[in-house]
């Protein structure tokens, strides 16, 4: 059986790295902001019982920046 070789299989050291440190990642996402969504749905033999959404918004807070609303917010 011929398999391709993934990069933990390979005996030889990569070269370079492999993508974004942690680090700098959280820190553009907490910049600009991202949106989580996701949709679960619990069926049994193809008949959907239960049906959760998950929708948020997660961004880094300013004091800077003003909030848009009169009050300070909706909570």
């Amino acid at each position: 059986m011929d398999r391709d070789i993934v990069p933990w299989d390979n005996p030889e050291p990569l070269t370079g790295p492999i993508g974004v440190p942690l680090v700098d990642l959280l820190d553009r996402v907490l910049a600009t902001g991202v949106v989580v969504s996701g949709d679960l749905v619990i069926a049994i033999a193809d008949v959907p019982l239960v049906r959760l959404s998950l929708h948020a918004l997660l961004s880094s807070v300013s004091e800077r920046i003003p909030a848009p609303w009169a009050d300070g917010g909706p909570l």
